[in-house]
């Protein structure tokens, strides 16, 4: 494992069109440019807050993990391991591609809504990457209170891995740290950090100041990403009129990862094949409960060779 200091750099959201069957946009702010991954984490989208009537189609997934966190409205999660469940606030719907899996995401009931959410990709190792598929929901998860410098305690939700000493049930296959982190007006909290992980820290809702050792006060923007890296203790989060946070984290992942698509993995032949193997309507991504034909295709694939993600910071 190689630590690259405490650096801090804001990675901005860009809004993304998906247009098509899904009708919505979304602010994508991982990966960037600069930085692919934090820790294990590889992606993070904000869909919502928005009216919609979500309908996105039977997709395939290899070599990751989609952590869906809802904050608005609920979502019915189908898939080929038969998996048809309803996800709600403050619960966690955790699917892992391994060697390849299809689902689809639908918005509950037949009228546009309020809906909200973080998705979330967690790039699986080796091994775990070309392994089975599988799904878990987790109605509860942990929490813990940390103490305020000024103001009211932080709640802590540990979505994923272990946030100071408390762990997520949830299966993680690498060292990481998913949490939501809510500070009431007037507070100012000490979150500590494991200086061997890097960190990112992305504002959802309200205002937010961050600082730390070679970093001055920051104020944060909606669903940009301030990131860390590795080499802290804490960082010192502060809000006025309060605020609701996410903090990623983990173990630096130091595998080769090439991304297109839906698909992780090391190097571009498996994606080219993964998506042959789609376009075939192949056993290996299995059929969709609950769906007929519907599916969404694959774009084509760049006439380049894709490289994997290399960190420019």
């Amino acid at each position: 494992m190689t630590l690259h200091g405490p650096r801090a750099v804001v990675l901005e959201a860009r809004e993304v069109p998906l247009g098509g069957v899904r009708a919505m946009n979304v602010m994508r702010s991982l990966p960037s440019k600069d930085v692919p991954t934090i820790g294990a984490w590889c992606f993070l989208d904000r869909f919502g807050p928005a009216d919609v009537r979500m309908r996105v189609e039977p997709h395939p997934h290899i070599g990751l993990q989609t952590v869906t966190w809802p904050l608005v409205g609920e979502i019915r999660h189908r898939d080929t391991l038969d998996s048809d469940v309803v996800l709600r606030r403050g619960q966690l719907n955790l699917m892992t591609a391994g060697n390849g899996i299809a689902h689809s995401e639908y918005s509950v009931g037949e009228e546009t809504g309020p809906l909200d959410a973080l998705q979330l990709w967690v790039v699986l190792p080796d091994g775990a990457a070309t392994g089975s598929p599988g799904f878990e929901q987790h109605l509860s998860l942990p929490g813990l209170a940390l103490s305020a410098e000024r103001g009211s305690d932080a709640d802590v939700t540990v979505v994923m891995g272990t946030y100071a000493g408390v762990a997520s049930p949830a299966t993680a296959y690498t060292p990481i740290v998913g949490a939501e982190i809510r500070l009431e007006p007037g507070s100012r909290v000490a979150l500590p950090l494991d200086p061997a992980w890097e960190h990112g820290l992305v504002l959802v809702d309200g205002d937010a100041r961050v600082s730390a050792a070679d970093l001055d006060e920051t104020a944060l923007s909606a669903d940009d990403v301030l990131f860390l890296g590795d080499s802290r203790q804490n960082a010192i989060v502060g809000s006025d009129g309060g605020a609701l946070l996410f903090l990623l984290g983990g173990e630096p992942f130091e595998q080769d990862l090439v991304m297109w698509w839906n698909f992780a993995a090391r190097s571009h032949d498996e994606i080219a094949l993964a998506r042959e193997d789609w376009e075939a309507g192949s056993d290996r991504f299995g059929h969709v409960v609950g769906h007929g034909d519907e599916r969404v295709p694959a774009p084509p694939i760049p006439p380049v060779q894709l490289m994997p993600r290399r960190r420019r910071i």
